[in-house]
């Protein structure tokens, strides 16, 4: 009898989740993963089996990921320091081409290879192939630029084909041709711009914008584009936040129609953002 209920719960847990699968079915969501959450196993794996299972049912997955944390490694590892000026790293001739290195040869085979062994038909996509990069000058952090342009052609003959792009958050120079170091959540935001994607989801390692980063009950479960800068200016919005919520702005105002802050933490967090009424995390809204 203990089997026959458990057996049944699941039914009825497929049951609730069918409306929103036959809802998403063809659309296209983005996911910008990073933070802390990547560096764990359990967490990744979660993320992944989330990611395998919207694509099976057709939902029309793409990836932009981060690497902060792996790319700070092997700075240090070759014996400098990471430096970091308003939530973006600085980039430097030699930083430059570690963060191309960690992203293109370990980060992004990494995840593609996870969702291969899940059924989930994967493959990489370097971001200098598909984004037009212009330096960020004021101030100057080196080979550090801001989308200008997005090429979506190989992105959309992916998802046609049944494909879910891994990107990585790297641009070509407009005038230079240099490679650029490119912010992960901009570079997701004018991906997910240029696509006009269903939904935009950054999944990371908090649980969304929080009034206090120590205690998890000030959560804003939803927040209005008129109420960010005057966060700002309380330093509620800073730091790492900062990117995170004006590159969820940036994609509002360009149409995208869902934007959240999801936690990567959470077990199955993807599929309770996207197969239930309440979801999680913090809704951005205009």
């Amino acid at each position: 009898m203990a089997s026959y209920t458990t057996a049944s719960e699941k039914a009825a847990v497929l049951m609730e989740a069918l409306p929103y699968i036959q809802d998403f079915k063809g659309s296209v969501v983005l996911l910008k993963l990073g933070g802390s959450v990547m560096e764990v196993e359990e967490n990744l794996d979660s993320l992944m089996g989330d990611i395998a299972l919207m694509n099976a049912v057709g939902i029309k997955v793409v990836i932009v990921h981060g690497g902060g944390k792996a790319i700070s490694r092997a700075i240090k590892e070759s014996g400098h320091e990471p430096l970091f000026l308003d939530g973006l790293r600085v980039t430097d001739d030699k930083t430059s081409e570690i963060v191309r290195r960690t992203l293109n040869n370990v980060v992004n085979p990494d995840l593609v290879r996870r969702l291969q062994e899940r059924g989930a038909n994967a493959r990489p996509l370097h971001g200098n192939w598909i984004f037009t990069a212009r330096r960020i000058t004021e101030p100057d952090r080196g080979y550090v630029g801001r989308v200008v342009a997005v090429d979506t052609r190989a992105v959309c003959e992916m998802l046609d084909a049944g494909i879910v792009p891994v990107v990585t958050p790297l641009g070509t120079g407009e005038s230079d041709q240099h490679l650029y170091n490119v912010n992960a959540d901009f570079a997701a935001a004018a991906l997910a711009k240029a696509l006009k994607v269903r939904k935009f989801a950054l999944v990371s390692d908090v649980p969304g914008l929080l009034r206090d980063p120590e205690d998890p009950t000030t959560l804003f479960s939803t927040l209005s584009l008129s109420e960010v800068d005057s966060l700002k200016r309380e330093g509620v919005i800073s730091g790492g936040m900062l990117p995170k919520i004006e590159s969820c702005e940036d994609a509002i105002r360009a149409g995208v129609r869902k934007v959240h802050l999801v936690d990567g933490r959470m077990a199955h967090s993807l599929l309770l953002e996207i197969f239930t009424r309440e979801g999680v995390g913090t809704e951005i809204m205009e």
